[in-house]
């Protein structure tokens, strides 16, 4: 991401001023999704009919929400997808303002003249199935007149991809130049190019694995217990809860366990040491050591522009990703890749390290490198979102004639 235009969740990780504190200590909203009536920003909204999951629970209509930039060619062959991860929206580039609580989280990226020029593509960025940023989620309102709640369906990563699928359809766009995705948006460009290789030109996959690992399904049981466990969670019926009665605890402290994995101990050692907040000694005297305060900040944070349901949705459809079900496994799976890759990844990243990132790239016929592209940063996962000139540079290397 790109702050300023980085979305502050992924900038270099620093102290949190008490002005900053002082910010949140307002009561957080029941929830943090965008809501019909809310200020569209950016957005676009495209409907696309009923939906089955894989599962076979039937959504009667879904929409997704979209941006874009730059402009489709009358060849219709100059599109690229660009695919977020868990937390992120549509928001790639521009400010922050009506509509969008924080500016693009990746315009050093897309920009006119930048690696993903908008003077030559035409950029797309859809908000996922799921999700709380306009698309069809837990928040939308339902055909009883009230949210999905706790009855929206469990979803896949493939569910979402066919979401994707259908807007891609009905925009007019049968081969994308590009898919681009980083974390859990790079679980979504595998899916494409293997599900659909024919659709996809190129394929970018950063930071992502080609499976969730029982560790990673560690790590995100603790975050979905920790959601559910929040008594004003109400088993996914908060909506109606008055302000600050919603499950911010809960959905802040999953946040703040996230946040630990997207960055490296070699990133928060140097920039937080042992340090304290104030002149309060945390030995005791009721102080607080400023790590701590960098945590507290950005899950209450959090909890101002997310929803617990949707979280909850997102990190089961992480939670379902693996690349070779019903494939033969992983490696056949990726050999069905046709198009030309880029797989990424970054040395200090502990949520999907490298190894993942090795085992797509050996199994994919016709990638860039010989092998992953490994970047060497200091900032662990959120690495592909800060090293944006690296990164940068890899991407003009893909979109390349």
């Amino acid at each position: 991401m790109d702050w300023q235009t980085i979305s502050a969740d992924t900038v270099p990780s620093r102290r949190v001023t008490e002005a900053q504190s002082s910010m949140m200590r307002a009561r957080p909203p029941v929830t943090g999704a965008w809501r019909d009536g809310d200020p569209a920003g950016g957005r676009r909204f495209t409907d696309l009919g009923a939906f089955r999951t894989e599962n076979g629970a039937e959504l009667p209509a879904i929409r997704l929400a979209w941006e874009s930039w730059g402009e489709l060619n009358a060849a219709r062959d100059n599109a690229i997808l660009v695919l977020h991860a868990l937390t992120g929206d549509s928001h790639v580039r521009g400010a922050a303002g009506p509509g969008h609580p924080t500016g693009g989280w990746w315009g050093d990226v897309v920009d006119a003249g930048g690696p993903i020029d908008t003077d030559e593509w035409f950029v797309i960025a859809p908000n996922m199935l799921g999700g709380c940023q306009g698309s069809t989620g837990p928040a939308s309102i339902a055909p009883s007149g009230r949210e999905w709640a706790s009855r929206f369906p469990y979803l896949t990563i493939r569910d979402q991809v066919a979401a994707q699928v259908r807007l891609a359809d009905a925009l007019g766009i049968e081969r994308w130049a590009a898919v681009i995705g980083g974390s859990m948006g790079g679980m979504h460009a595998l899916e494409w190019a293997v599900t659909h290789p024919s659709r996809v030109e190129r394929l970018a996959v950063l930071s992502s694995p080609p499976v969730t690992t029982a560790d990673q399904l560690a790590l995100n049981f603790v975050q979905l217990e920790t959601v559910r466990m929040d008594p004003r969670f109400d088993g996914g019926e908060y909506y109606d809860a008055a302000l600050g009665d919603g499950p911010h605890r809960g959905l802040a402290l999953a946040r703040r366990m996230a946040l630990l994995n997207y960055r490296s101990p070699i990133e928060l050692n140097q920039r937080f040491q042992r340090s304290w907040q104030s002149d309060l000694s945390p030995l005791g005297r009721g102080g607080r050591f400023a790590v701590e305060s960098y945590l507290d900040f950005h899950g209450n944070k959090f909890t101002r522009r997310f929803d617990a349901n949707s979280y909850l949705t997102l990190v089961e459809a992480m939670n379902s990703h693996d690349v070779g079900r019903d494939r033969g496994g992983v490696e056949e799976a990726l050999h069905r890749v046709t198009a030309k890759t880029l797989v990424l990844g970054i040395d200090s990243d502990r949520l999907f390290p490298v190894d993942g990132q090795q085992r797509i790239a050996r199994s994919i016929p016709n990638t860039i490198d010989d092998g992953a592209v490994v970047l060497t940063s200091d900032f662990g996962h959120d690495g592909f979102l800060i090293e944006t000139d690296d990164v940068g540079r890899h991407l003009r290397r893909l979109l390349e004639d």
